[in-house]
């Protein structure tokens, strides 16, 4: 049974219970099980920032339960949370430090350079690596003109029993485009580098390249995996039919009626043409509601989309209510799918200037994660 308190702070108990982000897990699970039918690959759920914010070991646990065979994380210590929590598929990090390296033993670990081979294989707690090369996104990975040093020298230490090449891998700089030329290309840079790696006396049992978007765009039969991370919380960049997880509520903490004339927030950059009814909502950009929304954005209360107005602050912003009537303790929706009539992550991503992504990994700690199995 899972817990309401959000992973990263467990410590946390929420806003006096006036907010709470609730993910539903049986949507995770569809969304897993709908990439399954897609593509013949195995499938790696990429839980990296707390799961963009949804909370890194409840999802973990449904994608696994929906089949997916590996979890994906940056940093070591996420890695580490996922293997307390009894998570024993295999797991892929690919930011660490050398002092991290020696708790990393039952954890895949991926390696751009020699340097970074020869510290692993200096800590003998770690066997199996994933050496990736830069196809184009021009970040992490083995320079094309620095490949061969690379997989000649991981496939002397392979023979020497000090460490295991398990995969190949490398990341699409297009890859939530529908155009897949670019994509292509990459994927075409990276047979060629296997081909290399495989002449060096490499044989990885895993080759991976392809997100959420390039699983669906780009024709790769000869990859043994795809890192699902995106489209694992229902951000659905080619509209494939994935299911939002996560719906963000909170609460009218209070109700008051304003003349035509009065100015709300800072700065009065909002004042009032007619009179109105006005209520606070008891969150902020603290908590991860954008701040540069605010003149665009809304949000759901009593069946109606009710404006934000004035400034978003740090800790609370203020909606239009017009006429309806509404009391204190209304309940708002800030975000959700959409089914309702409420604003999507997707909205408040265009109201921001941003990707949903950002609105996900934004909801603060301070607003307590709920896990719930809905239906459709």
């Amino acid at each position: 049974m899972y817990l309401v308190q959000s992973h990263h702070r467990p410590e946390t108990r929420g806003i006096a219970g006036l907010a709470e982000a609730v993910v539903d897990l049986s949507a995770v699970r569809e969304n897993v099980r709908r990439f399954r039918k897609r593509v013949p690959q195995q499938l790696m759920a990429v839980v990296k920032a707390d799961a963009f914010g949804h909370g890194a070991v409840p999802v973990a646990r449904a994608a696994v339960e929906a089949g997916a065979t590996w979890l994906g994380v940056a940093h070591a210590d996420e890695a580490l949370q996922l293997r307390a929590a009894g998570l024993r598929v295999p797991i892929l990090t690919w930011l660490y430090d050398a002092a991290e390296l020696m708790l990393l033993g039952d954890v895949d670990v991926s390696v751009s350079t020699v340097a970074e081979l020869q510290r692993v294989v200096s800590t003998p707690s770690v066997h199996y690596v994933h050496l990736k090369l830069d196809t184009g996104l021009h970040r992490a990975g083995s320079a094309p003109d620095q490949w061969i040093e690379l997989t000649r020298t991981a496939a002397h230490y392979e023979a020497l029993g000090a460490v295991t090449v398990r995969g190949i891998w490398s990341h699409l700089s297009h890859g939530s485009s529908a155009d897949a030329v670019q994509s292509t290309r990459q994927l075409q840079l990276l047979r060629a580098g296997v081909g290399l790696a495989r002449r060096a006396g490499l044989r990885p049992s895993v080759v991976h390249l392809a997100s959420s978007a390039g699983a669906v765009t780009l024709d790769a039969p000869d990859t043994d995996l795809v890192r699902i991370g995106a489209g694992l919380y229902g951000i659905d960049e080619l509209g494939i039919g994935l299911r939002p997880a996560m719906r963000v509520e909170s609460k009218l903490a209070q109700i008051r009626r304003i003349r035509a004339g009065e100015g709300v927030s800072y700065g009065h950059d909002f004042v009032a043409e007619r009179d109105t009814t006005i209520g606070l909502v008891p969150i902020g950009y603290a908590d991860g509601v954008p701040r540069v929304a605010a003149r665009r954005a809304s949000v759901l209360c009593h069946g109606v989309r009710m404006p934000v107005i004035g400034r978003i602050a740090m800790d609370q912003f203020v909606v239009d209510a017009g006429e309806l009537p509404v009391e204190p303790g209304a309940p708002v929706t800030i975000f959700g799918p959409g089914t309702g009539g409420e604003p999507t992550a997707a909205e408040w991503a265009d109201w921001a200037g941003t990707i949903p992504h950002e609105i996900y990994c934004g909801i603060g700690s301070r607003i307590p994660r709920r896990y719930e199995e809905g239906t459709r």
